[in-house]
């Protein structure tokens, strides 16, 4: 053989041993110094060998090794393609280390995550559980059905497919009573937060009244877009309501069905005096629907929206019912806010995907969208109550929290010495990262944990109960 034209490799300059390691350094230096760029398919392991007169086992092996470094990747039927490495931008890019905040704040430190062989994050669904197939099928129907007009530049609002199918899901479901255009589909709860804080700072205000304890996620997107969180207590009853007229704040965010973290259910009472709150001041209520669909022993809470839609501005996603990563999420705001809302929506990215919310349309229309959820509601049942288990035999001390309903649990300590926040380092040594209650807080308040179940299975979720308590004493 007279060797390769890839990379021009030499059987001459091959060693007696090691052949693998000589051909998987040969590879990986062209990857690194730029010659082999990413989505670059390397040769079929056959016709490399026979050009290089050696066993396909030596080409085989050195893919792999290749492989398990994350350089290349290797899938039936399409080959062995290079991945790449990261770049770092050149020097006169980088902005300086003591520049300012970094660009995406990081809630869990870094590396925290890397260390934790369980990781009890709330927020995080099963995404095992993503129903492939139905939504494979239902895209398949999109895309031979579609108009072409479907597939452009829309209304900003969304796809009338979408909003009309939630429209009829929502009332359902939720109560809500919304038409199609009242609807505008976002990217999420996120993206929702993003636009009402800036048509509120538009409008002159300059702080919104939060949950405290509350998400920390929430609160920091808030603030990033210019609005101050100001926090108001929460008890066994919700939001301490009354405590709003104490302050500037005409805007309010809260999660009534489900609070996060506690886990409770805004009392009655407090729905009414929120909502006279709210028409005294001229004020907007934001409802995050927060983990409403499952429930698992309470009956189902209707949506503040739908008793009073001029005064609250709704919002949810597919975030926990399907993955965060398909990024869809509705917002039904007062009919005062929504030209503005749909404007800003516009001018943020013209309009969100088009193919995923005519397949999410797809879906609930044929009815799939629900039965996925109540198989997940079963599901997620039977790991709560596998971890409920765990905690009452290793430990029970706690106070569990939040029990009836969504994806995670509270637990608190009463009376507990010491920060939740250096027992959380103490726990995340034995392997499993959990986040302690006082993350979520801007005032001080009983230690705790916030523990998410939903991606873990029963016989985890017991590993993880011993291993808290192990990391606790």
């Amino acid at each position: 053989m007279t060797g390769a034209d890839f990379l021009q490799l030499s059987p001459g300059a091959a060693p007696v041993r090691g052949l693998t390691g000589w051909l998987a350094d040969a590879i990986r230096a062209a990857i690194m110094d730029g010659r082999l760029r990413a989505g670059t398919p390397l040769p079929a392991t056959r016709l490399l060998a026979g050009d290089l007169g050696v066993s396909r086992g030596v080409i085989v092996e050195a893919y792999q090794r290749l492989a398990d470094e994350g350089l290349v990747s290797a899938r039936p039927g399409a080959g062995t393609r290079v991945l790449g490495v990261p770049r770092p931008a050149p020097a006169a890019a980088r902005a300086p280390a003591a520049a300012g905040p970094p660009l995406v704040p990081l809630l869990v430190p870094p590396g925290w995550r890397e260390r934790a062989d369980i990781d009890l994050s709330p927020g995080v669904p099963d995404l095992s559980g993503f129903p492939r197939a139905a939504w494979i099928r239902a895209e398949r129907a999109v895309l031979e059905q579609a108009s072409v007009s479907e597939l452009g530049y829309g209304d900003p609002r969304g796809s009338l497919s979408l909003r009309t199918e939630l429209a009829g899901w929502l009332a359902r479901t939720r109560g809500l009573r919304a038409d199609p255009g009242d609807i505008i589909v976002v990217t999420g709860v996120a993206q929702a937060l993003a636009l009402l804080a800036q048509v509120l700072q538009a409008r002159g205000l300059g702080e919104i009244a939060v949950e405290d304890p509350g998400s920390r996620g929430a609160r920091d997107d808030l603030a990033y877009w210019g609005l101050r969180p100001v926090p108001v207590p929460v008890d066994d009853h919700g939001m301490r309501v009354g405590e709003l007229t104490l302050g500037q704040a005409r805007a309010a965010l809260l999660t009534p069905a489900h609070q996060f973290p506690t886990g409770v259910v805004l009392a009655p009472q407090r729905r009414r005096d929120l909502l006279d709150w709210a028409a005294a001041a001229d004020g907007l209520i934001v409802e995050d629907d927060y983990d409403a669909e499952f429930r698992y022993d309470r009956a189902p809470v209707p949506a503040l929206h739908a008793s009073a839609p001029g005064l609250v501005a709704y919002a949810g996603s597919t975030s926990k019912t399907l993955a965060p990563g398909m990024r869809l999420g509705w917002l039904i705001p007062p009919v005062r806010l929504r030209a503005e809302l749909t404007e800003a929506k516009y001018h943020s990215d013209l309009g969100s995907p088009a193919l995923p919310q005519l397949v999410l349309a797809k879906l609930i229309a044929s009815g799939e969208l629900e039965q996925h959820i109540r198989l997940v509601r079963k599901r997620q049942r039977s790991r709560r109550d596998a971890l409920l288990r765990a905690l009452r035999e290793h430990l029970p001390q706690a106070r569990v929290q939040g029990v009836a309903a969504g994806l995670h649990l509270l637990i608190t300590f009463p009376g507990l010495d010491g920060s939740d926040a250096d027992l959380t380092e103490a726990i995340l040594r034995t392997g499993v990262l959990v986040q302690p209650l006082s993350w979520h807080r801007q005032r001080p308040g009983v230690p705790g944990f916030v523990l998410g179940y939903a991606a873990h299975t029963p016989d985890r979720l017991h590993e993880a109960a011993r291993l808290i308590a192990q990391g606790m004493s």
